[in-house]
C-alpha cells in the first residue's frame, strides 16, 4: 500500500517493530562510501541519527534486510533509495522540521551519477545497537567518528579501540583519498587535466572541516582539526591550535595549544599558545585527562594531570603526574592535602594527589625553583566577542 500520509508512515512503522526479531538501533545513518577494489577509504555521514528518528530506522532497516542486532551495514542499490524517498515524502509537507533523512535522500538523488573519478562512491545503511565494542570495520570508525564531530557523543562515549587498525593510511588528494601505491599514476594522470593533483597529507585520518562544520565555531586552520574531534558551540581554534580525535571542548574555549587525543577541556577555558594536554594514545598514559570550566594554561604550559573548575598554570609551566609540589594557602602558609597547616617540608606532595581539585594556581617559585600550589584568587573570563560565531 503506498504511504500517502505521515499516519500511514507511522502505521508502517509500527508493523515493522511489531516484528518479532526487530530491535530498534541506538544510532543510525545513511553515508556516502568511496571504496577502491575491496577497501573502503572514507564515509560522509551528512546526519546521524542518534537515539531520534526511529521511525526512519525501522524503514530503512526493512529495506535493506537487516534486523540483526549487530553493529553493522548494508549498501542500497539505487531503486532502493528511490523507493526510501517515495516512503519519506509525506514528510515533505512539514515546514516546521523538515525530516533530515528525506533531506539527506533527496540530496543524495540529486547528486547521484556513474563516479568518474578515482573511486567507486555508493551508499550504505550503517546501523549501531551498542557503542561499546570495539571498532571492526572502516565504516564503523567513520561512523564513531562522525557521532563524536556531530555531537551525538561526547569523548570515551563510544569505544573507538581498533580504529587505527581498521583504518588505511592514505593519501588525501583534491580529488579525495587515495590509496598511496597509486598515487604516482595518478598525479601522471592529472597533470593532463586542469587542475594537477594535489596532496593534504599522507594519514588515517582526514581533517574535520572536510566532513562536518561544528555550528558557532572557528578553526583558523583546518589541517589542526582531525575528524573525530568535538568542538562545542563558541569554540575558537586559532592557527597553532590543535584537537584530535576522541578529544575536544566543551564549549565556549579559546585552543592556540595542543588538546590531545582522549582530553576534555570544559567550558571558557583558555589553553594558551604551545600549552600542552597529556593524552592517552602515547607514552603509556592511561589517565584520562579532563580540563574543568575556566581554566587557564598559559603560554608553553602542560598538565598531565586533570584540572577541576578554574584552576591556573603558569606560562612555560608543565605539571607531570610525579612531580613534587609544595602546598600553600592563600596567606604562603604550609598546608597538607586537607588544608591543615603543617611544618615546612610537610606540605610537600605528588601532582597526582591533586589532580581533578578546583581552584588551584600552579607557579613556580623563581628564587627556589620549587613548584607551588596555593588557592587561585581569581579565575578567567573569555572575551565574549571572540566567541560569537
Amino acid at each position: 500500500m503506498p504511504i500517502q500520509t505521515i499516519e500511514d508512515f507511522q502505521a508502517y512503522v509500527q508493523s515493522i517493530e511489531a516484528e518479532a526479531d526487530y530491535k530498534r538501533p541506538l544510532a543510525y545513518g545513511l553515508g556516502i562510501r568511496r571504496r577502491k577494489g575491496e577497501k573502503t577509504l572514507d564515509v560522509l555521514f551528512p546526519h546521524i541519527n542518534y537515539q531520534t528518528n526511529f521511525g526512519g530506522a525501522a524503514v530503512l532497516s526493512k529495506k535493506v534486510g537487516w534486523f540483526g542486532q549487530q553493529n553493522g551495514f548494508a549498501s542500497l542499490t539505487l531503486e532502493q533509495i528511490q523507493d526510501l524517498h517515495k516512503t519519506f515524502l509525506p514528510f515533505r509537507n512539514d515546514t516546521t522540521k523538515p525530516h533530515p533523512n528525506l533531506r539527506t535522500l533527496e540530496t543524495i538523488l540529486a547528486a547521484h551519477k556513474t563516479p568518474e573519478g578515482y573511486a567507486e562512491i555508493d551508499i550504505i545503511l550503517y546501523l549501531l545497537f551498542d557503542g561499546s565494542h570495539p571498532v571492526q570495520t572502516p565504516e564503523e570508525a567513520y561512523f564513531k567518528l562522525q557521532c563524536l564531530s556531530q555531537r551525538c557523543v561526547k569523548p570515551h562515549s563510544v569505544n573507538l579501540q581498533g580504529a587505527f587498525g581498521v583504518l588505511h593510511n592514505l593519501a588525501w588528494t583534491n580529488y579525495g583519498p587515495m590509496l598511496p601505491e597509486d598515487v604516482p599514476a595518478e598525479r601522471i594522470r592529472y597533470l593532463y587535466s586542469a587542475q594537477p593533483l594535489q596532496i593534504s597529507h599522507l594519514d588515517k585520518f582526514p581533517y574535520l572541516v572536510d566532513y562536518h562544520l561544528p555550528s558557532g565555531c572557528r578553526i583558523a586552520a583546518n589541517a589542526q582539526v582531525r575528524l573525530g574531534a568535538y568542538l562545542g558551540e563558541g569554540t575558537t581554534v586559532m592557527p597553532a591550535g590543535y584537537i584530535n580525535f576522541n578529544a575536544g571542548t566543551e564549549g565556549n574555549a579559546m585552543v592556540e595549544g595542543r588538546i590531545s587525543g582522549g582530553v576534555f577541556v570544559g567550558a571558557n577555558s583558555d589553553i594558551g599558545g604551545g600549552a600542552s594536554i597529556m593524552g592517552t594514545l602515547s607514552g603509556g598514559n592511561k589517565h584520562v585527562i579532563t580540563i574543568g570550566e575556566k581554566c587557564l594554561l598559559g603560554a608553553n604550559a602542560g598538565t598531565g594531570i586533570s584540572l577541576g573548575f578554574g584552576c591556573t598554570i603558569q606560562a612555560g609551566l608543565y605539571i607531570t603526574a610525579g612531580m613534587k609540589i609544595f602546598l600553600y594557602n592563600q596567606h604562603d602558609q604550609p598546608t597538607d592535602l586537607n588544608g591543615k597547616i603543617v611544618e615546612e617540608g610537610q606540605n610537600l606532595v605528588k601532582a597526582m594527589d591533586l589532580s581533578g581539585r578546583d581552584k588551584m594556581l600552579f607557579l613556580q617559585d623563581s628564587r627556589t625553583g620549587r613548584v607551588i600550589c596555593k588557592p587561585n584568587p581569581k579565575t578567567i573570563e573569555l572575551n565574549a566577542a571572540l566567541h560569537k560565531n
